[in-house]
């Protein structure tokens, strides 16, 4: 049982790890767009979502050539 216990909190932390640092990246990449928005678009949000939502929909479409990938949603 004390087994089971270790390779449970080595998975957990290790887990952990991965969310924080997956957190920390995209800290810093919504950081690095807001600064785009305020310095391309003079802080025109809507302009920029709607634009961020059409990129989003081709990364997520050029795999596959589909967008199944939503259907998950």
């Amino acid at each position: 049982m004390s087994q089971n216990k270790h390779l449970t909190l080595k998975y957990f932390s290790e887990s952990l790890t991965v969310v924080i640092g997956l957190v920390l990246i995209w800290r810093g990449v919504w950081y690095i767009l807001d600064a785009i928005d305020i310095a391309l678009f003079n802080g025109h949000h809507y302009t920029t979502a709607i634009a961020g939502i059409v990129i989003g929909l081709f990364i997520l479409y050029l795999p596959d050539h589909d967008l199944k990938e939503l259907r998950k949603l």
